[in-house]
């Protein structure tokens, strides 16, 4: 009965050994969190963009956005490295509206609010099947870890009274 013992003593200490020597693991955070403040008449929402991080609307008073963030690291890794946040803003807007005949867009306002860069336009396009006018604030925010775009719209017509909540969504981005 000793033996067994001994032999099961053994048997466990090799065992324990094999779990010991394996490769060492570096750990990593995964995810990214980002704090926005919505305006009470609107909840967040899912459908409107697959590639946003939060969406948000309300479809009484007809408004929607969207953020969508690029941490700064994973950028890198894409060896897409922005000098500024304007290099950000003109490489977004390059490709933003580019099949709509109808455009305007505004000369952009940039802010800096602590640490964060802001920079935000104005756009307006005729949507041909919503046979209207859509307005949106764009906005984009550069912060130590990310780029964030904020896009919020309504039709044209509703721009003068959503307009100030849109920023207000914009400049409450913080990570």
């Amino acid at each position: 009965m000793n033996k067994k013992i001994i032999i099961i003593i053994i048997a466990l200490a090799f065992i324990g050994t094999g779990v010991t020597a394996q490769t060492k693991m570096k750990e990593y955070k995964a995810g990214h969190v980002f704090n926005i403040s919505l305006p009470d008449y609107m909840n967040k929402t899912a459908g409107i963009n697959t590639s946003s991080a939060i969406q948000y609307k309300s479809e009484v008073k007809e408004v929607y956005g969207f953020v969508i963030f690029d941490t700064k690291e994973e950028l890198g890794y894409l060896e897409l490295n922005y000098n500024s946040i304007n290099d950000f803003y003109e490489d977004f807007m390059k490709d933003f509206l580019t099949d709509e005949d109808k455009k305007e867009i505004s000369k952009s306002v940039s802010k800096k609010i602590g640490e964060n860069n802001f920079i935000e336009s104005d756009a307006t396009y005729f949507d041909k099947d919503a046979n209207m006018e859509i307005y949106y604030l764009i906005g984009i925010v550069e912060t130590k870890k990310a780029f964030y775009k904020v896009l919020s719209w309504t039709s044209k017509e509703k721009k003068d009274t959503f307009k100030a909540d849109f920023q207000k969504i914009l400049y409450s981005l913080k990570d």
